[in-house]
């Protein structure tokens, strides 16, 4: 089995705000995959490419939405989540899929035993020393062709959040720039496949402005 990594000390105060904000993001449907074209286009080039690899595993899974969707795409897929709340939806409103709580930093996840792994804007919240532990667990925990698809947020430095979705939290988003990123991806061992970059996003009614976005895809080599 793949070691866990560090725990982060802010973990449980990250649990508690996922948890607190969960069912005002399924009621806002943050996520929604509708208006976000080339979203769907990389979900469904990763798709395309590990359908025939092996299960996928979606870290961070939230309400299950992005899970359901590449289960849509012929995946065999199930998600994980730090927040009780977040899984309790999923399972709610995608019966039919498998959903966990973990963390991030505790899967102990099997040498060579996923066809993929996605971390959907789900990472962010991982402290810089304790993601490239984790980018290397999901590296090891690929096949031989394996990808690994991540999002996040671009930028320099750390936000730190105390209203959300209209709730109180407390955690830091941590922001990367894309070939910062890339390069953690080459030390955990894989390759890259492809880098999409999205702009900023502005504020509305429903959901708090975003900073420019970057998507990347990388495979263990064969």
């Amino acid at each position: 089995m793949c070691d866990s990594v560090e725990q982060p000390a802010d973990l449980q105060l990250v649990r508690a705000s996922y948890d607190r904000v969960a069912d005002n993001y399924v009621a806002m449907n943050v996520g929604d995959l509708v208006p976000a074209p080339w979203l769907r286009a990389a979900l469904g080039a990763f798709a395309e490419d590990v359908r025939a690899l092996g299960p996928v595993l979606d870290v961070g899974c939230g309400p299950g939405t992005v899970t359901a969707h590449l289960a849509g795409l012929g995946l065999d897929v199930s998600g994980v989540d730090l927040s009780p709340r977040m899984i309790a939806h999923a399972r709610r409103l995608h019966p039919a899929l498998r959903f966990a709580i973990a963390s991030a930093t505790d899967l102990h996840l099997a040498e060579a035993s996923l066809g993929g792994v996605l971390g959907w804007w789900s990472l962010f919240n991982l402290p810089r020393t304790v993601l490239p532990d984790v980018l290397a667990s999901f590296a090891r925990a690929l096949v031989p062709g394996g990808q690994l698809l991540v999002g996040t947020h671009v930028g320099d430095g750390d936000i730190e959040r105390t209203e959300v979705y209209g709730m109180p939290v407390t955690w830091t988003t941590h922001l990367w720039q894309p070939q910062q990123l890339a390069g953690l991806l080459s030390q955990a061992g894989l390759q890259p496949v492809a880098e999409l970059r999205l702009p900023p996003t502005p504020a509305a009614p429903s959901a708090p402005a975003l900073p420019a976005q970057v998507v990347l895809a990388a495979r263990r080599p064969s």
